[in-house]
């Protein structure tokens, strides 16, 4: 039971840590699963009904509103403390209680039109914004207060795994009744 409550919640495995440099290949790889997100969240919730929205990932877990919702919220903060991180000396960033956001209005009721739109523009800044800068860049840091220090190139693994991961949930939520067995 236990192992079954940890795979609906960490359905791509637990976030890893890369504090090491990351070579161009791999970054590479990265950006391109972070480029892709928009798109891919746009098929998988098209079409959705209001009730399948409201569909929780696990049980106890966030609904899929909220889920997209948490995305935009999230990555929104990682652009910012990438920012930072480029144009200050290992600024100290602020942490947010997503679990709290999460249960705001806007997250438990606005449409998912509003994030998946901000998530599209959010998501060509940032590649812009990595794919523009020089190497060295990718290297400079931020200091966070539960992951320590990561680099601007280590905070785009994090957020790879985040966009597997919150489209996984996805998945787990829309797979009964997109095969039926929830019909």
């Amino acid at each position: 039971m236990a192992d079954d409550l940890e795979r609906l919640r960490y359905p791509v495995g637990r976030l890893p840590r890369h504090p090491a440099p990351v070579d161009k290949k791999e970054l590479a790889e990265h950006l391109a699963i972070v480029e892709a997100l928009p798109a891919r969240l746009r098929s998988l919730v098209s079409g959705l009904t209001g009730a399948e929205l409201e569909a929780p990932y696990r049980p106890d877990g966030w609904t899929i509103r909220q889920v997209v919702h948490h995305i935009a919220d999230s990555h929104l903060n990682a652009y910012v403390r990438m920012k930072l991180a480029a144009t200050e000396d290992r600024p100290t960033v602020k942490t947010y209680h997503e679990e709290l956001w999460a249960e705001l209005p806007d997250a438990r009721s606005a449409p998912i039109d509003i994030s998946l739109a901000l998530i599209e523009a959010l998501h060509a800044r940032m590649i812009a914004f990595i794919r523009g800068v020089p190497a060295e860049t990718l290297r400079r840091s931020f200091q966070h207060a539960e992951w320590g220090i990561v680099t601007i190139e280590e905070s785009v693994t994090m957020y790879s795994w985040h966009c597997r991961h919150h489209a996984a949930h996805i998945e787990g939520a829309l797979a009964p009744t997109r095969s039926g067995a929830g019909a």
